[in-house]
C-alpha cells in the first residue's frame, strides 16, 4: 500500500467520529442531518470536515438532488465498503472480548 493510501488509513481509522460516520452510512443513514442526529456528539462544523474528507479519500460518495429545498446524501463506494466491514469485524471482536 502506498504511504499516501497508508496515511489516509490512518487518518480515517484514528479518528473516531470518521469510524462513526463510515458506520452510519453503512446502516442506511445517509443524510447529513440523519448522520449528526446517530452519531452522537458530533458537531455540524466535524461532520462537514469528516464527509469532505471521507469523499475525497473515496471512501464516501456525495449524491446532490437539484429539489427544493436541496438534498444531499451520502453513500459508501467499494472502498468503503471493504472498511465498513473491516470495521464491524473489530465490533465484533471486542464484544467477544467483552
Amino acid at each position: 500500500m502506498p504511504s499516501s493510501s497508508y496515511r489516509c488509513l490512518e487518518d480515517v481509522v484514528g479518528c473516531k467520529w470518521s469510524v462513526s460516520v463510515i458506520s452510519a452510512v453503512a446502516e442506511g443513514v445517509t443524510r447529513p442531518g440523519a448522520i449528526e442526529r446517530h452519531v452522537r456528539g458530533i458537531s455540524t462544523k466535524v461532520l462537514t470536515e469528516r464527509l469532505r474528507k471521507l469523499t475525497a479519500y473515496g471512501l464516501l460518495v456525495k449524491h446532490s438532488y437539484p429539489e427544493v429545498p436541496p438534498r444531499t446524501e451520502y453513500s459508501l463506494t467499494a472502498r468503503g465498503k471493504k472498511l465498513a466491514r473491516i470495521i464491524e469485524q473489530l465490533h465484533a471482536l471486542d464484544r467477544e472480548g467483552a
